[in-house]
């Protein structure tokens, strides 16, 4: 397996709330503590506000009142890019994540940009499965395995924290297993594994359950 960080970083957030435009809150007053190298399933109906939580950890959305730390980050003082060499995470359409002309440039733009080695890439493209398409275009790709290109593209940056967002959703039985045991194994090394997933047996191979409604913890 590829190499991972050794220990993973607590996420924190303290009374995050935030709206789109004049619509109702996407997220209401929630305060949430994901421990250190923990796994947490991220769960409820859509529209919960699943989604913009976890951006929150990457700066990608910035709480409109609250605070999100990640470690002793203060995620406010960081831009997205800054938090890329502690958080990776995984969009639920790939397309958003993918851009290089080949899989395996792509799987290695992330360790490149932050100065790291390059050389975990082609071990990664055989955990995942993706080795026989390492010179294909990322779109010429079917679009479920889309999805684990940008998995790979994470996880060749080896964050001490993995945010998911519908990690298992349209994968064939052999992909999914790859990605399941993926997951697992940065779990059991010591990253802390954040998912949002509707999938219940991958849910339950996590160690938490949160759940969210309208905005807000429900619970776990």
């Amino acid at each position: 397996m590829t190499p991972v960080p050794a220990v993973g970083l607590q996420v924190v957030w303290q009374d995050v709330r935030f709206a789109y435009g004049a619509g109702a809150a996407a997220v209401r007053g929630v305060s949430l503590s994901i421990g250190a190298g923990e796994s947490a399933a991220l769960v409820g109906p859509n529209g919960a506000g699943k989604t913009t939580l976890t951006r929150m950890a990457m700066g990608l959305v910035r709480p409109q009142a609250g605070h999100v730390t990640v470690g002793d980050w203060d995620v406010a003082e960081r831009r997205p890019d800054q938090m890329a060499s502690r958080v990776g995470y995984v969009f639920q359409h790939a397309d958003q994540q993918l851009f290089a002309r080949s899989v395996a440039q792509d799987v290695a733009f992330g360790p490149r940009r932050l100065g790291r080695s390059e050389a975990l890439v082609p071990p990664l493209l055989e955990e995942l499965g993706l080795a026989g398409y390492a010179a294909v275009h990322p779109y010429d790709v079917p679009a479920p395995v889309r999805k684990v290109v940008a998995l790979a593209g994470v996880l060749a940056m080896a964050p001490a924290v993995l945010i998911l967002d519908e990690p298992t959703a349209g994968l064939d039985r052999e992909f999914r297993s790859r990605v399941v045991s993926a997951v697992r194994g940065r779990s059991d090394a010591g990253v802390t594994v954040i998912a949002i997933s509707h999938d219940r047996p991958f849910i339950r191979s996590m160690g938490r359950v949160v759940e969210m409604r309208d905005g807000q913890i429900a619970g776990g």
